[in-house]
């Protein structure tokens, strides 16, 4: 799983400007304050029209078609980093196996997975694990163009983080230092400028830390441990080629063994497993509840979680194996927030995809947070083998900013004319985190859930539509942007219509109503035939 720095600040701000729905041009005047709170928490779900901020139009599917609508069980499959299935707001939103019987050790199903109760951990106790293209250099030269391409990036990669690791060292220390004078562990910009000393040390912490804490705002102390840990886990685990993560005993090359791992779903370590917890809160999470956020699907859903992404970069095999355990139990949605630069066994994945299709799955994937474009650089997974599209079951999803115009595309997010098929929100989303908490994340691992969300509501209301209809009503139903944006860490600007496949956002409310009349044109048709 491949995460962006995490020392990232926005100030949230929308535009006017004159947009083109899915059904008719009209101009909008977009937000110009700032968002309120429940706003923030909130604006995937929100309408351009109604509510002036750019969402997918959730709410208004809710209030305008779905009352008194019958819906049938839908499973969502989250290949992830695990899942806290005891979180107070996914209470009756985890798929179990009824046909396993927890704690006995026994594979009562026999599908060779003992005690798979919720989903199945294919990472067993790991947690840390090596970027792939530090993998290929551990495996020696072989003569090949990508162990060459892949050696170069690690050592650069390596010099990128040498200054950051300095900066990491001032700003801890710097850290230290203050809750040292102050005697506590957590302290505010307050505090910090109160300070008054003539210690040379002290009062240069409290310049560090006061400039910090002024840029970051009110969890500038998370956003510092998230660079801190963003910077060592690179340095030690990420880029460390003297690093081994694996510890399910497997041959991680070799696909004869395909059933390893546990049934703990949450991973060893409960907090460990926040950005699954994260994905499966915005596909989920209770709707109007009073606490936390909303999920996209409201009931009739269920989260099967699949344990297969570490910190670092999942292995083939495991990607493969797991979307085959879903498909297998049932997912008619698979929900890939994960992607990675290089695949050596790219076909083994491709292979899991193709099942997917036979079996009717639509699987989700994130289009990836490098600022690049995927169809010069791809993100794996991806659907394509030789330039052709290997099946039309997996849609990969671009993140959308909370701001209009130029911005829309998250800054982060990869693009790509013939590699993303569609963008949804991915910016400050708030959803479910470890022990009961909620946090605002952002990246294309949240656009993708939002997106997965709206497949979940249209595979659960128009149950006969299969999965490439479903995929292509998310593509041709969404809010049509004639905006030039801007993308890649060059900061260009392009227009939107090349930034993806459809050169669309999802709209919720559009694809409901697309499913509608495609589902009664089917039904027309098998009546006359």
């Amino acid at each position: 799983m491949k995460l962006f720095n995490p020392f990232y600040f926005s100030a949230i701000a929308i535009l006017a400007v004159s947009v083109a729905t899915a059904q008719e041009k009209s101009t909008f005047v977009a937000k110009k304050s700032e968002l309120t709170e429940i706003q923030k928490q909130r604006w995937s779900h929100l309408d351009l029209k109604k509510d002036s901020i750019p969402g997918m139009s959730v709410d208004k599917v809710y209030s305008e078609l779905l009352k008194n609508k019958k819906a049938t069980k839908i499973i969502v499959g989250v290949i992830d980093s695990g899942l806290d299935i005891d979180h107070e707001d996914l209470k009756g939103k985890i798929w179990t196996n009824s046909k396993e019987i927890p704690g006995n050790n026994i594979d009562d199903d026999k599908n060779g997975f003992v005690d798979d109760v919720h989903g199945w951990n294919f990472l067993g106790e790991a947690t840390n694990e090596n970027l792939e293209l530090t993998r290929i250099v551990k495996k020696g030269d072989d003569g090949s163009e990508i162990y060459k391409a892949a050696k170069a990036e690690l050592e650069k990669k390596l010099a990128e983080l040498a200054p950051q690791k300095k900066q990491v060292d001032m700003i801890s220390k710097a850290n230290k230092e203050i809750q040292v004078y102050l005697k506590k562990d957590k302290y505010t910009i307050e505090e910090v400028k109160s300070i008054v000393t003539t210690e040379a040390s002290l009062l240069r912490s409290k310049m560090i830390m006061t400039n910090i804490a002024s840029q970051a705002g009110e969890g500038f102390q998370e956003e510092i441990n998230s660079y801190v840990d963003y910077v060592y886990d690179q340095l030690n685990y990420n880029l460390n080629v003297e690093f081994n993560g694996r510890k399910v005993g497997d041959n991680p090359e070799d696909m004869k063994n395909t059933h390893y791992g546990n049934g703990n779903v949450k991973g060893p370590d409960v907090k460990d497993a926040l950005h699954g917890t994260h994905v499966a809160g915005i596909i989920a999470q209770d709707r109007g509840n009073g606490i936390g956020g909303d999920g996209v699907v409201a009931n009739n859903v269920t989260i099967m979680a699949v344990r297969a992404v570490p910190n670092g970069d999942e292995y083939d095999k495991d990607i493969a194996l797991a979307i085959r355990y879903a498909v297998d139990n049932g997912a008619k949605v698979i929900n890939g927030s994960f992607g990675k630069d290089y695949s050596p066994h790219k076909e083994w994945v491709w292979d899991a995809i193709k099942y997917a299709a036979s079996k009717d799955v639509l699987i989700v994937h994130a289009a990836g947070n490098d600022s690049k474009d995927v169809d010069a650089e791809p993100n794996f997974p991806t659907d394509e083998a030789n330039g052709k599209e290997i099946s039309d079951n997996l849609i990969t999803i671009g993140a959308l900013n909370n701001k209009f115009g130029k911005e829309i595309v998250a800054d982060f997010s990869n693009y790509g004319a013939k590699n993303v098929d569609v963008f949804a929100p991915g910016v400050e989303i708030y959803a479910t985190v470890p022990n009961n908490e909620y946090k605002f994340e952002q990246g294309t691992s949240m656009a993708s859930p939002n997106a997965a969300g709206v497949a979940a509501l249209i595979r659960s209301y128009y149950p006969q539509l299969n999965a490439s209809q479903v995929k292509h009503i998310l593509m041709d139903s969404g809010t049509p942007i004639s905006e030039t944006v801007v993308v890649d860490e060059t900061k260009k600007e392009i227009p939107f219509s090349n930034a993806c496949v459809s050169g669309k956002i999802v709209n919720a409310y559009n694809a409901l109503q697309m499913a509608e009349l495609l589902s009664k044109k089917i039904k027309v048709k098998k009546l006359k035939n």
